[in-house]
């Protein structure tokens, strides 16, 4: 099971390693092995939130999550992201920023670190957004109640993870974008590139996000119908078919789980400049992580870890929640990407920690229940 789920993260890593000692020695081997482990600390929080919704989609649409989807994270966000910025922000063509990339590293940081007020505004709105809508949402389980209890009552009113992401962008643009952190120490006033970054990350969840949601909802409707309708098409020899409908929900959810992993790897792309500004490296190691973080995502499905220790989703967006918060202050101000792990780990390790107590309490609890029956069995002559 273990190398069924990450035999390709493991061949990746090897090629990547590989890659790494022939491109420019044992020292560039060091500086993949440390990317890979910081894109793997930043991102285990995302593989959590993956799991919840791809433990959803049929084996096929995983196995594309694992392959194209790996295609996307690795030469998408963690290649042609960062060259494309650098054009937009510098005004060049994709080539010049490529070759600014291979040939001008330093210029090449400089260019990423001015786009870093945009790049957070769009990430931070997007999973700011992933957060308010799960804790405003009313759930059956639920892990800190004294919070999430008065919370879901209040995510009746409509929109209101919308209004509140809105008033946070707006306060964002009117205090950390007004001095935004540039290259060299400097400070420069983005309020207006904050704002218009932050508003297209907004609409970029609501349009995915919406679509995902439509075509889930659609998707189990048309299941229940053919559920009610298998024993007439026992008869009539004909069954409803519902695979084009399936394949909408799947790519819809397959796009949601892409965007999703776009906004998780701003950080690790905008960190990796602290280790090195040498693009190829950063794309072996930020690839290598990547690999690993969609292993296992598959892994947390496959064995059902989600369902056996219930509050770790709940700890996912809780650190989903931190990571928007962090991004959205580092327009400002610089936050060492340690501080960013370590608070993603800390409170999955917290939510795991609460599920494994709340598992033990339930089997202490059946296990009294079932010696109680076993003696009133003996006290009655059974």
């Amino acid at each position: 099971m273990l190398l069924k789920t990450f035999g390709w993260s493991f061949a990746v890593t090897a090629l990547g390693l590989v890659a790494a000692v022939l491109y420019d020695g044992w020292a560039a081997f060091g500086v993949v092995l440390i990317l890979s482990i910081l894109e793997i600390s930043l991102s285990f929080d995302n593989a959590v939130v993956n799991a919840g919704i791809l433990k959803k989609m049929n084996a096929f649409w995983q196995k594309i999550f694992l392959t194209v989807g790996v295609l996307i994270a690795v030469f998408g966000m963690r290649l042609v992201f960062p060259v494309v910025i650098v054009a937009i922000s510098a005004k060049l063509s994709p080539w010049d920023a490529v070759d600014l990339a291979l040939n001008n590293k330093d210029r090449y940081q400089e260019l990423v670190t001015d786009a870093h007020p945009a790049i957070a505004a769009f990430g931070g709105m997007f999973l700011l957004m992933i957060f308010l809508d799960f804790i405003f949402e009313d759930r059956d389980i639920q892990w800190l109640r004294w919070i999430e209890r008065p919370l879901a009552k209040l995510g009746k009113v409509d929109m209101l993870s919308v209004c509140i992401s809105l008033i946070v962008l707006l306060v964002t643009a009117l205090t950390f974008a007004a001095n935004a952190h540039q290259h060299g120490g400097g400070h420069a006033d983005k309020a207006e590139t904050v704002l218009l970054s932050g508003v297209a990350g907004l609409i970029t969840y609501l349009i995915v996000g919406g679509l995902s949601s439509y075509f889930e909802d659609r998707l189990e409707e048309e299941e229940e119908r053919e559920h009610e309708a298998e024993e007439q098409a026992k008869r009539s020899g004909q069954g409803p078919s519902a695979v084009l409908l399936a394949g909408k929900a799947a790519f819809f959810m397959f796009l949601y789980l892409e965007v999703l992993d776009a906004s998780f790897s701003f950080d690790g792309v905008i960190g990796a400049f602290a280790i090195t500004n040498d693009i190829v490296l950063m794309a072996l190691g930020l690839g290598i992580g990547a690999m690993y973080v969609r292993s296992l995502t598959v892994y947390l499905v496959r064995q059902g870890t989600l369902d056996d220790y219930v509050y770790l989703e709940h700890g996912a967006h809780y650190a989903i929640g931190a990571l928007a918060v962090i991004l959205l202050v580092t327009i400002q101000y610089q936050i060492n990407e340690v501080i960013t792990g370590l608070v993603g780990v800390v409170l999955i390790a917290w939510s795991f920690w609460s599920s494994v107590r709340r598992n033990q309490a339930l089997a202490a609890a059946e296990g009294k229940a079932e010696g109680s029956d076993e003696r009133t069995e003996v006290s009655s002559g059974v």
